[in-house]
């Protein structure tokens, strides 16, 4: 079964190391070639500068494809803090992407102790009365979410739900296929604690979603999968792993990933020729008697 032409995987653009990336380019250049997603991270932090969205959105006219996730400020989703100037700047850096038509979300991540009540829920429709331009996905990683009030009330202001893999903890927002508007949205971020600083999604865990992406993009008129999980290219290897095995062709990857991943990138051809090697770079050799 090919990969639908409105399901889109790609990883977080800062996962993306200098070791994929040829030197002198930039760090968009490999997602162009070989994803159809890249998540926009730093966004979290500070405004998108315009310049930078339109130089994005000028790269992505090499692939007509590639869309773009964006996260918006701690500032709204953690401090609460919904003043004037911060919400123009942030809509000014995302507007060049929405005006190519290449932002698919804006992710509202919300912490663990945003719960569903009715002070969050208020807050949650002031926000998004306030970035009503943006398709917005609300990311909850607290299970109370997950009530019939709370999926009401998404569905009731468009917002999308955002399906995470998160590390499992007491009320936890636990695995899903839950689709609140016509945008379907799922973020992987790995199975280790916050403090960890790589993680590779291995094959079964991998094959654990499918069912839910197959389900989602079945139903939804597009799907996004972010590869959200830690470490350099770890995030872009399980990516180019949910391609392959969702039926995407051919399969292509950067050939320094090819190099370090010779067995998670087995089935997947280089642009150019592949040195292989049982040693990952990104890992301590030893000395063998």
């Amino acid at each position: 079964m090919p990969l639908p032409e409105s399901l889109h995987i790609g990883p977080a653009l800062a996962a993306v190391s200098s070791t994929v990336t040829p030197r002198g380019a930039h760090a968009l250049d490999p997602l162009v070639a070989f994803a159809s997603l890249a998540e926009i991270a730093s966004t979290f932090h500070q405004p998108l500068k315009p310049e930078i969205a339109a130089l994005y959105a000028r790269k992505a006219a090499a692939n007509p494809r590639l869309l773009f996730t964006a996260l918006l400020g701690r500032r709204f989703t953690h401090d609460r803090l919904l003043d004037p100037a911060a919400i123009a700047a942030w809509k000014a850096g995302l507007l060049p992407l929405l005006r190519a038509r290449r932002l698919g979300a804006l992710i509202l991540q919300f912490p663990w102790a945003f719960r569903f009540t009715t002070e969050n829920r208020a807050f949650l429709i002031e926000l998004r009365r306030a970035f009503r331009e943006f398709p917005l996905a609300a990311e909850f990683r607290h299970d109370s979410w997950l009530g019939e009030e709370a999926r009401g009330t998404l569905i009731d202001y468009h917002l999308a739900f955002v399906n995470v893999d998160q590390p499992q903890s007491f009320r936890a927002t636990p695995p899903t296929a839950l689709l609140t508007s016509g945008l379907a949205v799922v973020r992987l971020h790995g199975r280790s604690g916050p403090a960890a600083r790589h993680y590779l999604y291995s094959l079964d865990e991998l094959e654990d979603w499918l069912p839910r992406i197959r389900r989602l993009a079945g139903h939804a008129s597009r799907t996004l999968v972010v590869t959200a999980n830690p470490g350099p290219d770890q995030a872009l290897v399980n990516a180019l792993q949910l391609q392959e095995m969702l039926g995407a062709a051919p399969l292509l990857a950067p050939a320094p990933l090819i190099r370090r991943y010779p067995a998670e990138l087995a089935a997947f051809r280089a642009n150019r020729p592949v040195q292989t090697t049982f040693l990952r770079d990104d890992l301590p050799t030893r000395a063998v008697a």
